[in-house]
């Protein structure tokens, strides 16, 4: 069966692999993930952390022990994601990849100013999911990071998400500001900051994309609910890119994708020095495999300015 993600899997295999940093590997799905993705050309593994732990867990599931450069720290998730960062700062990986760690242990190193990979830009996640229902991939954002965003973190957010679009090579992505209603609304703030955004793009503050809000979910993803409406818009029925309001808002619509939906995704944090694959528990290895497709895409983009 043909997945809309068949294009970026060859486009990805076709680059040189990005050296990733995998912080704390010692479970058999981000260890196993960062092997397939490997054997795929996604990624060269750096594995961090207890070399000895890490060597036990390969002989247990067969997998090649000398196969990878190892890192080898304290068994200790923050020393592991520590030295990952300085390695990314020094240029030694190009992106990271999250293990069997806690994520504020892991974004914590990431984040800290003495890691140096913060840049101007606030950090945000990014899914691409690929819906069977939609002709094209959708990123969605944020559904993992920014909590509350204000105006100015949406519009990083904004940034962040037509940056990963256009590394997977859509020229002008097109951005939906999700709210309940297309109407501005002075009781619901959600729908005042979907106007800002749009006009900020207007004016050039957001670039490189076409941003519209607010937009109701039906109204963003179908050009009919939009002509039914009356919706002129050169986003409705066509983004790439759902911007929720807020975390909750975003994070159900991705389980509901997920798990209801059984959409296929993959996900970045963007906006730091690398792309971070920020990876869940309960992640499939298809969708940690996916998320090393983006970083090696993303990676390539940051490297050489173009898809």
């Amino acid at each position: 069966m043909n997945s809309l993600f068949d294009p970026l899997r060859e486009r990805a295999a076709s680059l040189k692999p990005a050296r990733t940093a995998v912080v704390y590997p010692l479970s058999q799905a981000s260890l196993g993930a960062a092997y397939e993705a490997a054997d795929a050309g996604y990624i060269e593994p750096v594995l961090v952390g207890p070399q000895a732990a890490m060597n036990a867990l390969m002989h247990r599931h067969g997998l090649k022990a000398d196969r990878f450069e190892i890192v080898d720290t304290r068994d200790d998730p923050r020393e592991a994601a520590h030295r990952a960062a300085l390695l990314a700062r020094d240029r030694a990986v190009q992106a990271l990849m999250k293990g069997s760690l806690h994520t504020d242990d892991y974004m914590s190193a990431i984040v800290a100013r003495d890691a140096g990979l913060r840049t101007q830009r606030r950090v945000s996640h990014v899914f691409v999911l690929a819906f069977a229902a939609y002709p094209k991939l959708v990123a969605l954002t944020d559904a993992a990071v920014n909590i509350a965003p204000g105006l100015a973190d949406k519009a990083d957010i904004a940034r962040n998400a037509i940056d990963l679009c256009r590394a997977l090579g859509v020229a002008t992505p097109k951005v939906a500001v999700l709210a309940a209603t297309e109407d501005v609304n002075p009781a619901m703030p959600a729908t005042i900051e979907a106007a800002a955004l749009a006009k900020m793009a207007d004016r050039g503050q957001i670039a490189h994309g076409i941003v519209d809000g607010p937009l109701a979910f039906d109204i963003a993803i179908s050009a009919q609910a939009a002509r039914s409406k009356g919706l002129v818009s050169r986003v409705a029925g066509d983004p790439d890119v759902l911007l929720v309001p807020d975390i909750e808002a975003g994070n159900a619509l991705y389980k509901q994708a997920a798990y209801l939906a059984g959409a296929e995704l993959g996900g970045l944090v963007l906006g730091a020095a690398v792309p971070v694959l920020l990876t869940s528990r309960a992640d499939s290895v298809a969708a940690r495999i996916n998320s090393c497709i983006l970083a090696n895409l993303y990676a390539h983009w940051l490297g050489t300015g173009h898809a």
